[in-house]
């Protein structure tokens, strides 16, 4: 029996979070997992702007996913295709979001968020 006056602090996390993305309001970088099976770690020290609009690829592809996101940072852009990434913005706006990275279509339903495709360019020559 757990007699302590306080319950537990839980997180803003729960195991039925969204798979495509997370939150985290003390991180000092973006954990971008990008398509081509590489992890980058990107400074918000270093962020730039967000832009999120209607995928052009819709107007070839009516499958294409519905919204992109470009993050930008001094030294690369991610952009990320999906749909209900309003949600993603607002983090941003935060610096709360600790990670994104794409998921199985089938997670699409159960979340308002889900994310397609995630790439990353480099803005300036990596050493």
């Amino acid at each position: 029996m757990n007699t302590n006056a306080n319950p537990p602090t839980a997180s803003g996390l729960s195991s039925r979070d969204n798979p495509c993305y997370g939150r985290d309001a003390t991180v000092a970088t973006l954990n971008v997992f990008a398509d081509d099976e590489r992890s980058y770690q990107l400074p918000y020290a270093q962020f730039l702007y967000a832009e999120r609009i209607p995928n052009p690829a819709l107007e070839k592809d009516a499958d294409a996913p519905p919204e992109r996101l470009l993050i930008a940072f001094a030294a690369a852009k991610v952009t990320v295709l999906g749909s209900g990434l309003g949600s993603l913005e607002r983090t941003i706006q935060k610096y709360e979001l600790k990670f994104v990275k794409s998921a199985d279509r089938r997670y699409a339903r159960a979340f308002n968020t889900d994310v397609a495709a995630v790439v990353i360019s480099y803005t300036k020559e990596v050493a």
